[in-house]
């Protein structure tokens, strides 16, 4: 295969700088993501393995890309028996399963718009995207029909439910149907997915994101791994494929470049049978975020026990911080390239060890064809070293249409030419941009504004702590004052001097206003479905804790 055909950026550019400015996007009028990321594939190397995947029990299935371009004709016939067109809302509520697959590429091919959920939501959390998306189909599991059904009376758009563990469901209606498709001839802007956002503070927004999204994910993708794709290489994230991470910064873009992917459905994050599945597959990349990377971390020296040979490793959705990048590297004998995003403006910036520097504690630099930038709240661009919010210039391929029926919230985000990202940083004199918190989690005390990443990173290195979560709480004297949230390894016990032996770590390695004036000890960090920590919830709990 000619990988360099392949690709948008080229190595032979030189550095970042040189390729940054040789970059120029191409975004043809016409553009559709099942027939670029399938059906191409199946015409030129249909034969080529596209997915594997598997079950809790160990059982492996595997889908070639003419085998995928079979069912998902099959699938299209299907829903538009079932009334489905161009523009109507199709939910997948399922795991990295084979289906999962299938069905986003029906979905495209006939124009239509598709709503992932995670498996992990409830009753509620379903209801609202399903109602408010006014979702037509949705193609489930056998444990989430009933869930679906409880509410189905709050869903008076919902009109079939597909069960693909049913004998009379998903595929045995595919049997029935003809596996011929003609693919709807979409443009770029046509909308191709939904997907909400993960609801840290208020409710959730649906990010209505057009076909075109997929081409502004590229460079980045290809440059976070090293200028994927590279022969062998074979992808897998333990994110789920309902979240833009798995499904944009995994699955969908190694299609594309005609990779295979790996998919495992099998419940909570598991890190033993994570590295298991790194060595039976021989995975070369991964979008692997820092959660699960501190889960690893607990195994010790796993690699005595698995042959496991990581070619890239990407990392985001939470700060990866300097000690877990050292750990990686040594453990996986490879840099980390973190990466920063957001569900509406997906694979802007980033590292690529390859080319660059990477620099513990960046987030890297604005990948080409994207522009990030520090502005104050009149959306100027800030001077080297000066704290402002995030924010993405509007002429970008991969910046979602909008907030799904909620245009005062998209016209919210504007700080003219910028959408604001609600996230706090600098620029440093080279270019690297470092990520301090959330514009709603950093901390103000005492004159100084602090953000929780650079603290918790700190904390994760003492030897006691598993994971740590850090937030502002009123003070009196102070206005906010430092508190972490912590969750020990086992076999530790929290105490009164392991309290002052934490504190006093923070104290030596970073600045006596940044130490934890309170700590909690806590079983377990309150996550969204993608795995950030949610602070608001310990914000709440410090409230109602304390009066």
């Amino acid at each position: 295969m000619n990988y360099d055909r392949l690709r948008l950026i080229k190595p032979e550019w030189g550095n970042w700088d040189e390729i940054y400015e040789r970059f120029r996007w191409q975004i043809p009028q016409h553009f559709n993501i099942a027939h670029m990321a399938c059906d191409r594939h199946a015409e030129h190397s249909g034969n080529s393995i596209a997915i594997y995947c598997e079950n809790k029990a160990g059982e492996t299935s595997q889908f070639t890309f003419s085998g995928l371009k079979r069912l998902s004709n099959q699938l299209a016939n299907v829903l538009q028996h079932y009334g489905v067109e161009k523009g109507d809302r199709v939910g997948i509520v399922l795991p990295q399963r084979s289906e999962t697959v299938i069905s986003h590429f029906a979905i495209y091919k006939l124009g239509a718009i598709a709503l992932p959920l995670s498996v992990l939501f409830g009753p509620e959390a379903v209801g609202y995207r399903l109602n408010n998306s006014g979702t037509k189909v949705v193609i489930t599991d056998s444990v989430h029909v009933d869930l679906i059904e409880s509410i189905r009376d709050e869903l008076p758009a919902l009109e079939t439910i597909i069960d693909c563990d049913s004998e009379s469901g998903f595929w045995s209606l595919l049997e029935r149907a003809s596996d011929c498709f003609e693919i709807v001839n979409t443009l770029s802007e046509d909308p191709a997915y939904l997907v909400y956002t993960s609801g840290t503070t208020g409710p959730p927004k649906g990010a209505l994101a057009p076909h075109r999204c997929l081409i502004g994910n590229l460079t980045g993708f290809e440059m976070s791994h090293n200028f994927f794709p590279q022969e062998n290489d074979l992808f897998w994230t333990p994110a789920d494929w309902a979240w833009t991470g798995g499904l944009l910064d995994a699955l969908i873009p190694s299609l594309y470049y005609g990779m295979p992917v790996l998919g495992y459905d099998g419940g909570k994050f598991d890190a033993e049978k994570a590295c298991h599945l790194m060595e039976k597959y021989q995975v070369r990349n991964g979008f692997i975020p820092p959660t699960a990377l501190k889960m690893l971390r607990q195994l010790g020296d796993f690699r005595q026990n698995f042959d496991i040979q990581m070619r890239t490793i990407m990392s985001a959705g939470e700060s990866l911080g300097s000690e877990l990048f050292f750990w990686g590297k040594e453990a996986f004998g490879i840099e980390i390239n973190e990466m920063w995003a957001q569900t509406e403006f997906n694979y802007i910036c980033g590292n690529c060890a390859e080319v660059m520097e990477v620099r513990p504690g960046s987030i890297g630099k604005s990948y080409p064809g994207h522009r990030v930038e520090p502005v104050d709240e009149n959306g100027t661009a800030l001077p080297v070293g000066e704290i402002g919010e995030l924010a993405a210039d509007r002429d970008d391929p991969v910046m979602v249409t909008g907030y799904w029926k909620n245009e005062k919230a998209t016209r919210d985000k504007f700080i003219g030419q910028w959408w604001a990202t609600g996230d706090m940083g600098y620029k440093d004199d080279e270019g690297y941009i470092w990520f301090v918190g959330r514009k709603d989690d950093v901390i103000s005390s005492a004159g100084y504004r602090i953000g929780p990443g650079e603290i918790e990173d700190c904390l994760i290195k003492h030897p006691s702590i598993a994971q740590v979560a850090v937030i502002g709480v009123p003070d009196e004297l102070r206005g906010e004052a430092i508190k972490a949230y912590v969750v020990l390894k086992s076999g530790e016990v929290p105490s009164e001097s392991l309290t002052n032996n934490i504190q006093n770590s923070v104290k030596q390695r970073l600045a006596a206003y940044e130490y934890p004036r309170m700590i909690e000890y806590i079983d377990d960090l309150p996550l969204t479905t993608t795995g950030k920590v949610k602070r608001n919830e310990l914000r709440v709990r410090h409230i109602e804790e304390n009066g």
